[in-house]
Order: C-alpha cells, then sequence, then structure tokens
C-alpha cells in the first residue's frame, strides 16, 4: 500500500507524513531510505520483509533526487501497490507525468504547496510567446510558471486570450487568423480532454505544450 506526500511545503508534508507514521509504525520497524543511501539499499527495502516476515513500514524520503532511484522506484510500483506493507514517499514538486504515474498506484496522495508572491504580468509572457510562435519562449515561460506555483487553471487561461487575442487581431482568413482559430479550438478542447481521459489539466498542458515545440 502507497501513501504519497508531494509539494513546496516539505515542512508540512513532512509533518503530516510524520503524524501517518506515528499511526503505522507502532508495531512495525520503519525503514528509512533517503538519496544519500545507495541504489542497493532501496532495492534491498523494496524487496520485503525477508524469510523472518517482520512487519515493516518503508519510507521513501526525496530518492527521487536521484534519476537512477527514481526509476528503481517506479518500477517497483506495481508491486508497492499490492503489497502488505506500507509505503511512504515524500517528495517536493514533480513533474505532471510523475505525479500522474504515482497518483495511479498510490492508496492516497497529499499535495502541500507553499503559497508564494507572485508578480501577476509574468504570467502574461506565456501568451505573447504564443502569439509570436517562440517556442523556445513559451517552453522557458511555461517552466517559469510551474516554478511559481501558478495553478494549471491560470496557465490555461491566459494561453486561451492569447490564442483569441490574436484571432481577433488578425485579418480574416490571414495565415494568422488560421493559426490563432486552431489554437484557440485546440485550447476550449483541452480541459474537456483532459477530463475525459482523466489527466490532470497540468498533464494535458505540458502535452499539449510539447506538441507545439515539434
Amino acid at each position: 500500500m502507497l501513501h504519497v506526500y508531494l509539494g513546496t511545503d516539505r515542512q508540512k508534508a513532512r509533518a503530516e507524513m510524520s503524524k501517518a507514521l506515528t499511526k503505522e509504525g507502532k508495531k512495525s520497524r520503519i525503514v528509512r531510505i533517503t538519496d544519500a543511501n545507495s541504489v542497493a539499499d532501496l532495492q534491498e527495502a523494496l524487496r520485503g520483509s525477508g524469510m523472518f516476515g517482520e512487519k515493516r513500514v518503508v519510507v521513501l524520503d526525496g530518492v527521487f533526487a536521484n534519476e537512477e532511484m527514481q526509476g528503481v522506484v517506479i518500477s517497483a510500483l506495481p508491486h508497492i501497490k499490492k503489497s502488505n506493507e506500507s509505503f511512504f514517499i515524500l517528495e517536493g514538486k514533480l513533474d505532471a507525468e510523475t505525479r500522474r504515474i504515482l497518483e495511479k498506484h498510490a492508496e492516497t496522495v497529499e499535495k502541500f504547496d507553499a503559497k508564494r508572491e507572485k508578480e501577476g504580468g509574468e504570467i502574461f509572457a506565456l501568451a505573447y510567446a504564443l502569439k509570436r510562435g517562440d517556442k523556445k519562449a513559451l517552453w522557458v515561460n511555461y517552466q517559469r510558471a510551474l516554478m511559481r506555483d501558478e495553478a494549471p487553471e491560470a496557465i490555461h487561461g491566459v494561453l486561451f486570450w492569447g490564442a483569441k487575442d490574436m484571432l481577433l487581431r488578425a485579418k480574416a482568413r490571414s495565415p494568422e487568423w488560421n493559426r490563432g482559430a486552431k489554437l484557440v479550438a485546440e485550447l476550449a478542447e483541452l480541459p474537456h480532454e483532459a477530463r475525459r481521459s482523466s489527466f490532470d489539466l497540468e498533464y494535458a498542458l505540458e502535452h499539449y505544450i510539447l506538441g507545439l515545440l515539434r
């Protein structure tokens, strides 16, 4: 059984996980693996309690900072999901695809993000990059928006505004008008498509923007 604690507010995420561990670990041995451990340590922890059947709770604390360890954990998720032992994963901000994979295998997922002051104008750089067709700036500003913890809905809204503004300003049936119309239609459909596919909007946005970069 897997429990996942994520987010930029690591202190709060750790505190909430500790509460759960206090309950789970009363009659169990807690095995804690961090990115300071070796890959061999991680693999041993994932193998199970061994021949004596000792009850364990396994904590994977920040191991995704190590790319090889992350791969080992991702590969082991089907086993972890079916295990009678409890596994806890504590991580910071993850990309949408990794988070989606964890959510698929987890019994519970809790997210704790620290509130940050935002400079409201920064997010509009996304819209301007989209209108210019500047692929590099679009990707860079998308990553910056994620680092500022902008909500996926806000990012989508700004991109939709940019596409709509481009459409309204362009001469009818011009190449710019056609491009704006295409973007408006795609962005209008994106949230509905994400819901139909059971994807988070953040994952759908990332997939869509990567498609624009090709």
